[in-house]
């Protein structure tokens, strides 16, 4: 059973994203991005309570911002979703989480070494140049079912 219901066209633009937010991070960077944008529509939780869908989790604004760099900036998210990015896109739908993904909810590239918060969040780990960081214990259940 899928992590959250999805359609053909939500596995395409959870593609573009995760393309735009991690391609030079391989298909493993990918992954990570697509846990976060997945842990995102199940929880229920902090700013993610009015978040259901994959297309809502991507266009979500945040502080009058959209909340991924990729879609306020262009870049690559606009170009089509290729195929090897559409089939981890599903693989994150349906199944897939590894840590420092897992329980994410929020990533970024520091330029620096990672803090240890974020926006008063723990640090869960890191990959190549993106910090993943899950909720603080306690604050959401939802994102560790």
């Amino acid at each position: 059973m899928a992590r959250v219901k999805y359609t053909d066209s939500d596995v395409a633009l959870m593609a573009r994203m995760m393309r735009a937010e991690a391609e030079g991070e391989g298909k493993q960077g990918m992954l990570y991005v697509g846990n976060v944008i997945v842990n995102r529509a199940v929880a229920d939780c902090l700013d993610f309570t009015k978040v259901r869908t994959i297309p809502q989790v991507i266009y979500q604004v945040q502080g009058g911002n959209y909340s991924f760099e990729a879609v306020q900036k262009g870049n690559v998210f606009y170009n089509r979703a290729r195929g090897v990015e559409k089939r981890l896109a599903k693989k994150n739908l349906d199944f897939w989480r590894q840590h420092p993904g897992k329980y994410a909810l929020w990533y970024f590239n520091p330029y620096a070494p990672c803090p240890p918060t974020w926006y008063d969040q723990p640090f869960a780990g890191q990959f190549k140049q993106h910090c993943y960081y899950e909720p603080k214990p306690g604050t959401c259940a939802s994102v560790y079912k």
